[in-house]
């Protein structure tokens, strides 16, 4: 956790325990000025009001300007927002698969209780309420448009800044290579690279964990803690192999590597020593390995520790031979499990024969904001908050039809995971933003996941490995 967040969560419960201390004195008062009923009455209103505006995870002010440096390279054109929202150039867009518009948005009064947008032709990207800064909207595949001088940018609820910059960069079409995606857990690869696997001939997928913890779910069945765990942790391994061929990788391609959720970390702070899972009382990673297409170098002590994790990927980095690995952004994706599989995976390229030409990072989670991407499945994909800069790597933002958005949606609805309703209190939640503050959540199904995963973009850093 970064200095900076550790400041504005420490602000951030200051300010909640004085507004909850201020609250308490103020329904006392009322109950013995007024009249005992109105205190129950604003403890209702008092909670629906917090649902409703006061329950996201923000750890940035909604005034900071995101910082985005670019790669050397990107064509930087000076725009302009004219009144009736035209979006014109001050010389032709140059040629480029990924476009990126630099604005300036500063929320309305009404933006502050529902979310802001800026409305781009066919698209809508949503931000923070209270947005005001700079921001970055994602014009991936709106070049055709932009070129012919009609493509119309316009806030709502939200004013646009008529002064932009667009920021336009030209990437192959990875999905042309030969690729090996390297996801934490099972539904990772889904989350990042489903429309980018879908469309690769030579893709390949690893999945470093089992995925088993936080299982209670499965003891309703009857099962103790660890029995649950160990029950979870094969079904998500099952996924991890089976879920893909709906995407169009053979389970030749697949392979699921049976260390424990949650202990990379610890695993990589001490290389030779086996972690053991948490929950399910098992240490031995080839309980999950039976249905893999080769052999692995930690096949043979089964023993979940560091060195064997990056034996196994060296093997899978000479044996498929990827020329594009794609794994989580070292900097922006902020879980353990996700920062250690990067780590891993670069360990075992220092010493492979193999050596990959890029590497694609994805971000399935934020340090500073739970809800990115922000707004409606089958929206585009602004960029992140960057609060502090990142490495200037290049973008790559390819677009998914709605036919694969819909296949996505459904790979993701096989993941066990992502099964199931949410919490009580999270349908109350969702039911109060959905009156009170506009939200809307999609049909395909009830996890987070599919209105933020399920998009008209996915979105890749791209690093060159070589240089």
């Amino acid at each position: 956790m970064s200095e900076r967040k550790q400041r504005l969560l420490k602000a951030h419960r200051r300010n909640k325990r004085i507004a909850l201390l201020v609250a308490l004195l103020v329904l006392i008062l009322i109950g013995v000025l007024v009249a005992w009923w109105w205190v129950p009455v604003l403890l209702v209103l008092g909670w629906v009001a917090h649902e409703a505006w006061f329950a996201d995870h923000l750890f940035y002010r909604s005034n900071d300007d995101y910082q985005y440096e670019f790669a050397f390279g990107t064509s930087i054109q000076d725009a302009r927002i004219d009144a009736q929202g035209l979006l014109t150039l001050d010389r032709p867009a140059a040629a480029g698969d990924t476009l990126v518009l630099e604005v300036r948005l500063r929320a309305t009064w009404f933006g502050r209780w529902v979310d802001p947008a800026v409305l781009m032709g066919d698209d809508r990207q949503e931000f923070e309420r209270g947005v005001r800064g700079r921001r970055y909207l994602n014009l991936s595949g709106q070049a055709d448009a932009l070129s012919a001088g009609n493509l119309k940018v316009r806030g709502y609820l939200c004013r646009v800044a008529p002064e932009a910059r667009l920021f336009v960069q030209a990437n192959e079409d990875f999905a042309q290579r030969r690729v090996m995606i390297v996801a934490p857990h099972a539904d990772d690869a889904e989350l990042a690279a489903f429309g980018l696997y879908s469309r690769c001939a030579q893709a390949s997928i690893v999945t470093l964990t089992q995925g088993e913890i936080e299982a209670e779910e499965y003891q309703r069945l009857g099962l103790s803690l660890s029995q649950a765990a160990e029950l979870k942790g094969r079904l998500r391994s099952w996924d991890s192999l089976a879920v893909p061929l709906w995407g169009g990788v053979d389970a030749s391609r697949c392979v699921q590597l049976g260390y424990y959720c949650l202990q990379l970390k610890p695993m990589a702070a001490q290389p030779a020593q086996a972690f053991g899972s948490r929950e399910s009382q098992q240490s031995d990673i080839r309980t999950v390995r039976q249905h893999n297409p080769l052999t692995l170098p930690a096949d043979v002590d089964g023993q979940p520790t560091w060195h064997n994790l990056v034996a196994d990927l060296k093997a899978l980095l000479e044996h498929y031979r990827p020329e594009v690995v794609v794994t989580p952004h070292p900097q922006l994706d902020p879980h353990a499990d996700h920062i250690a599989s990067t780590q891993a995976l670069f360990a075992a390229i220092a010493i492979s024969s193999w050596k990959p030409r890029q590497a694609l990072f994805y971000a399935n989670h934020l340090h500073d904001n739970d809800r990115w991407p922000m707004g409606r499945a089958g929206a585009g994909v602004a960029l992140p908050p960057a609060i502090e800069a990142l490495p200037a790597d290049r973008l790559w933002s390819p677009m998914l039809s709605t036919a694969t958005q819909l296949n996505k949606a459904m790979a993701l609805g096989m993941q066990h995971d992502l099964q199931g309703r949410p919490a009580l209190k999270k349908r109350l939640r969702r039911c109060i933003q959905y009156w009170l503050a506009g939200r809307r959540w999609p049909a395909t199904g009830e996890d987070e996941f599919f209105r933020k995963a399920v998009r008209r973009h996915e979105l890749f850093w791209v690093r060159d490995l070589n240089d």
